[in-house]
C-alpha cells in the first residue's frame, strides 16, 4: 500500500467563516482544550504513512495559527487564496509529494482506518475519497417552505476529507481546472477524466460548521473513550536448529523453536493480545495447530490478521508492550529492531511499541534454558464509541 512512495496531508485552513460563533474563524475554535485545526493536524501526524503535514492559512491569521499549533514541529503555513481550489493550489506547488491527503480543518476528528482505506485505494485509481450513504429522506422544498417531491437516495453518498489522490493527477486536475468554484477537489479530479475511488467513510469525519456542531463536538470529548486492553502469553520449547524467530527477527542462535509455525513466541503473544483486547477468541481459533496450511507459517500473519481484525472494528491500536522470558538470546542488540518490525507490522509508531525482556534467574524451564516464553499487553481505542 504506497509502499516507498512521499505521502504528505494538506491541511485547508484558510477560510474565515464564524457560523459556528466565538468571533473567531472555526478552524480556531477550541475543543476539549486545543483548537480544531491543532485535532486535525494531531490525527495526521499520528498516522504512520504520513511522511509530513503542510497546513493553509488565510493572510493575517499567522498569530492564530501560531497559538493553536504550539511547538508542533510543522513547517511554516502557506497562505491560502481568494477561493478554496486557489488555496489547495498553492499548497499542492509547496509540497513535495508523491501521494497528497487534502483535508479541511473543520473535520477535526480523523479516524486512522478511513486513511488506511484511501492509501489503499490508490493502488487502483488516481484518486479515493471517504462517503457515507444517504440515510436520510431527501425532499425538494417550495419557496413557500411547503413540502416538494421526493428525491431517490439510490447511489447518493455524503462526501467527506481527507481526500487522497496521486500527486501528479492532483496537480494536473487543478491547472486545467475551468474557472468557478469547485466544492471539493474530488470534483476537481473528475472534471480532468481522472477516476476517483469510493471508500467507506466515518461519522466522526462530519464537517463543524455551526455553533451547534461545536457544542457536541465538546460534549463528546468529555465523555469516557472506549479504551480495551488484551494479554495474551505464549511458550516455545527448543528444538535442534541455528536460528530463532522474535518479534519477525530472524535471530541466529545454538538452537531453534519447537512449533507448527515458525515459532515466534512473541508475535504469538502480540496477536492473543489483540484478539483478546476485541473478545475475538484465541490464536488457536483462528490458526488451529491441526489445520496443515499454517505448518511454518510466518508468524507476521497472524499479528496481521489480528490487526485488520481491530481496525475492522472500528480500533486503533495506541501501545503494544511484549516481555521476553528467556536465558538465551540476549534481547538487548535486537531490542530497536523489534520495535520496528513489530510497529510496521501493526501500522503504528515505534514509540507505541514497548520490547522488555528479563530471566528467571535460572528457576523453571526458561531458567533451565528448555524455552522461551513471552508475555504480551495490547492496548487499544475503539473510535465513535463511549463508555
Amino acid at each position: 500500500m504506497q509502499q516507498g512512495k512521499r505521502i504528505v496531508a494538506l491541511v485547508v485552513a484558510a477560510g474565515q467563516g464564524v457560523r459556528a460563533g466565538g468571533g473567531v474563524p472555526k478552524q480556531y475554535a477550541p475543543i476539549g482544550g486545543k483548537a480544531m485545526i491543532a485535532h486535525a493536524v494531531d490525527a495526521l501526524i499520528a498516522h504512520p504513512a504520513i511522511d509530513a503535514v503542510q497546513v493553509v492559512i488565510a493572510a493575517g491569521q499567522d498569530k492564530m495559527f501560531a497559538e493553536a499549533i504550539g511547538d508542533r514541529a510543522l513547517p511554516a503555513p502557506i497562505i491560502g487564496g481568494a477561493l478554496r481550489q486557489d488555496s489547495v493550489r498553492r499548497g499542492l506547488a509547496a509540497i513535495d509529494a508523491d501521494i497528497v491527503l487534502i483535508h479541511d480543518a473543520a473535520r477535526p476528528f480523523v479516524p486512522a482506518a478511513v486513511i488506511d482505506r484511501l492509501l489503499a485505494a490508490l493502488d487502483a485509481a488516481p484518486g479515493a475519497i471517504p462517503t457515507l450513504p444517504v440515510v436520510d429522506t431527501l425532499a425538494r422544498g417550495s419557496a413557500d417552505r411547503l413540502l416538494g417531491a421526493p428525491v431517490s437516495r439510490e447511489g447518493l453518498h455524503r462526501v467527506q476529507t481527507p481526500q487522497a489522490f496521486h500527486a501528479r493527477a492532483i496537480r494536473d486536475a487543478h491547472q486545467r481546472w475551468p474557472g468557478g468554484e469547485a466544492t471539493d477537489d474530488a470534483q476537481v479530479a473528475r472534471t480532468a477524466g481522472y477516476e476517483v475511488a469510493l471508500v467507506t467513510g466515518d461519522a466522526a469525519l462530519d464537517k463543524l460548521t455551526h455553533a451547534a456542531d461545536l457544542s457536541e463536538a465538546r460534549r463528546r470529548m468529555t465523555l469516557i473513550p472506549d479504551v480495551r486492553t488484551g494479554s495474551g502469553y505464549d511458550v516455545h520449547a527448543f528444538v535442534a536448529g541455528d536460528h530463532i524467530w522474535l518479534c519477525g527477527l530472524k535471530i541466529p542462535h545454538v538452537a531453534g523453536l519447537a512449533g507448527h509455525s515458525d515459532a515466534d513466541v512473541a508475535l504469538h503473544a502480540i496477536t492473543d493480545a489483540l484478539l483478546g483486547a476485541i473478545g475475538d477468541g484465541d490464536i488457536g481459533m483462528h490458526f488451529p495447530p491441526s489445520d496443515p496450511q499454517w505448518k511454518g507459517a510466518p508468524s507476521h500473519r497472524f499479528v496481521s490478521h489480528a490487526r485488520d481484525l481491530v481496525l475492522a472494528k472500528g480500533g486503533r491500536i495506541t501501545h503494544i508492550d511484549v516481555t521476553i522470558i528467556c536465558e538465551a538470546p540476549k534481547v538487548g542488540p535486537h531490542r530497536a529492531a523489534m520495535r520496528g518490525e513489530v510497529a510496521r507490522l501493526l501500522g503504528i509508531a515505534e514509540d507505541r511499541v514497548s520490547v522488555k525482556a528479563t530471566t528467571t534467574e535460572g528457576l523453571g524451564f526458561a531458567g533451565r534454558r528448555e524455552g522461551i516464553a513471552a508475555q504480551a499487553t495490547a492496548t487499544i481505542v475503539l473510535e465513535n464509541s463511549l463508555v
